[in-house]
């Protein structure tokens, strides 16, 4: 196990390092493309997502190339095969309207006995913010941050809330109007509940600031497949957070399929889970 949080711990500086590339690029973008959404589709994505994946990919593959990576892995995989998951940026449309919350990923998939493949490390890494989670199966997860007298490392904890009535609660939705329709339906039919309701971003973000208690649940519906790096990463961290998150209905998250995702902190998932299922 050491040696796994260790290996989590060399992830977690290789998205810090691709971070701030991708940090310099916002700041000072080496295309108006990036500033100026009205120039590009957002189902496209930007270059810089692409040398951001590509390096990390990489650098990953250089420490520990396991089994390669998971967009490239075979059709036929056996059990203990691991495959690194590097993401590209997730909370694009933050990132290309200048503002901080959007992150880079990292997750490692290994297959198991059943060749189910599940998430055994995450690094969720928010270079505006000077913010990184880290998780590693069986061996907890942490939140980095950077401050003026050096960097602090705490124990991510989930709330004690223990109803939606009071919470604060975060949602997603996807930039596609006729797949955000069900969120906003979701949000209006709790609205009143909560102490309030957030909708900032990303999704990985999102799911870490379950995990540290910031927020006490968060949903999305539409969660595609090019997520899955994002939604891999957050969710070991809050696995070894000791929160939840499963799809809608309650089953497990697929990681080769589109998902309608809900994370808690472990408590109040059984009072939300009729709400979502309305919708």
């Amino acid at each position: 196990m050491s040696d796994l949080r260790d290996l989590a711990m060399q992830a977690a500086q290789i998205a810090q390092d691709a971070g701030r590339h991708a940090l310099a690029d916002q700041v000072t973008p080496r295309s108006l493309l990036v500033v100026d959404p009205n120039q590009h589709n957002y189902d496209e994505g930007l270059e810089v997502e692409q040398r951001v994946q590509h390096y990390m990919g990489t650098r990953l593959c250089e420490i520990a190339p396991f089994n390669g990576l998971w967009d490239e892995r075979a059709e036929n995989c056996h059990p203990g095969d691991r495959f690194w998951c590097p993401g590209g940026i997730d909370g694009i449309i933050n990132y290309s309207r200048s503002m901080a919350e959007w992150t880079v990923t990292i997750s490692l998939f290994e297959f198991n006995e059943h060749l189910s493949a599940q998430p055994i490390i995450g690094v969720v890494h928010a270079p505006a913010l000077n913010l990184t989670y880290v998780a590693a199966r069986q061996s907890g997860a942490i939140r980095i941050r950077k401050t003026p007298l050096g960097e602090k490392r705490e124990k991510t904890v989930p709330s004690t809330t223990p109803h939606i009535d009071g919470s604060v609660v975060s949602f997603g939705m996807s930039h596609k109007s006729e797949e955000s329709k069900r969120a906003l339906d979701v949000v209006a039919d709790i609205a009143g509940r909560p102490a309030d309701i957030k909708r900032m971003g990303p999704a990985s973000l999102d799911l870490c600031k379950v995990a540290d208690g910031t927020y006490d649940a968060y949903f999305e519906p539409h969660l595609h497949t090019w997520d899955v790096p994002a939604v891999s990463a957050g969710a070991i961290v809050i696995w070894e957070s000791q929160g939840r998150i499963r799809n809608w209905g309650g089953d497990p998250i697929h990681w080769r399929s589109n998902n309608d995702v809900v994370a808690t902190n472990g408590i109040i998932n059984e009072e939300l889970r009729p709400i979502l299922l309305r919708h």
